[in-house]
């Protein structure tokens, strides 16, 4: 929707760097800067400690009772979150509530690498999109998305079915939510209780993406410089956090950090159809492109950090689309 349309400037931006794979350079802790190629895993552990949450990698076919060892020696509790280390767009990120639910979710995906985190609870979710040229000091958040989960509120009368099925957005879920909430589907929630219907934070969980970019400030940018200063060779990229009060984020007292997306990331709060046309979003993913290739060739050209060979990293973007349909089936 936004891209077709912006694939000759991106054509453009490439000879102009005269190289195909140019924005590989943008984030040399990140492998291939952050396209979706990069173990999830790797990129959350470049993320200071005081801002990550409890997380662990499991290897692929990992004995179930080696699992709960690992859980337990993190002293990660229930509920928590697993998700595959390659992956996005909220791809089998599910919240798990017990042993049992953990089990059949290893059962149904442990032939891949998964992800075990602790579940933040915090009150609020958003995404910062910051960047910062290799030769300032100081960066720039261009995108703040605030993040509104699906939720219903009790009649008192109501099964959780029938709030969802009369929602006109959380209907359009209905599938996701019956899986989901399968054994309260037929309870009655009490009168003005609201029920949020998903903890994970993404578009295809039914989320709604609110343009928040006038909560950005010079306090919460300095906030995100003194962080980025603790992650050598990250320049470009959204990180997705929880936090409860605004201006504990702003401030930098108490948040954290869900995890980093490099270029892949997209400035989110285009989505809000309410504030942005779809005009302007294309405009503004132009805008991006263009930092990420100013980002990339300074440090090509200053930093000698090579752009990735073309052919071996169509071969990776290959692997990685395998890998996708692989674990897509199997959802």
């Amino acid at each position: 929707m936004f891209y077709i349309p912006n694939l000759p400037y991106a054509f453009y931006l490439a000879i102009k760097a005269k190289h195909l794979s140019f924005y590989t350079a943008t984030n040399p802790c990140i492998k291939n800067s952050g396209i979706g190629t990069e173990s999830k895993f790797e990129t959350t552990m470049l993320i200071p400690e005081k801002y990550r949450p409890k997380t662990i990698l499991i290897k692929p076919n990992t004995e179930y009772n080696k699992i709960i060892t690992a859980i337990n020696e993190q002293q990660i509790q229930f509920p928590l979150i697993a998700k595959p280390d390659i992956g996005f767009r909220g791809l089998l990120v599910q919240k798990v509530h017990t042993e049992t639910e953990l089990q059949t979710y290893f059962k149904k995906y442990g032939m891949i690498a998964i992800i075990i985190q602790e579940f933040l609870n915090y009150e609020n979710e958003c995404g910062v999109l910051y960047f910062r040229y290799p030769e300032n000091k100081t960066g720039n958040i261009t995108s703040l998305t605030l993040k509104k989960f699906l939720a219903v509120t009790g009649d008192g009368k109501s099964t959780l079915k029938e709030l969802i099925l009369n929602d006109e957005r959380a209907k359009l879920y209905i599938e996701l939510f019956t899986e989901i909430h399968q054994n309260k589907l037929n309870t009655v929630p009490y009168k003005d209780k609201v029920v949020k219907l998903t903890a994970i934070g993404n578009h295809s969980k039914g989320t709604q993406f609110i343009n928040g970019n006038h909560l950005i400030s010079k306090t919460l940018i300095k906030t995100f410089d003194t962080l980025n200063k603790k992650i050598p060779g990250w320049y470009y990229g959204r990180i997705d956090l929880k936090y409860n009060s605004f201006s504990s984020l702003e401030n930098g007292t108490d948040f954290k950090i869900i995890e980093i997306n490099g270029i892949l990331a997209e400035p989110t709060h285009i989505y809000d159809a309410k504030k942005f046309t779809y005009f302007q979003a294309l405009k503004t993913i132009r805008t991006h492109w263009k930092s990420i290739y100013k980002i990339a060739t300074v440090n090509n050209k200053k930093l000698n950090i090579p752009y990735k060979n073309t052919k071996h990293f169509s071969v990776e973007i290959l692997q990685l689309k395998k890998h996708l349909s692989h674990i897509k089936k199997t959802s």
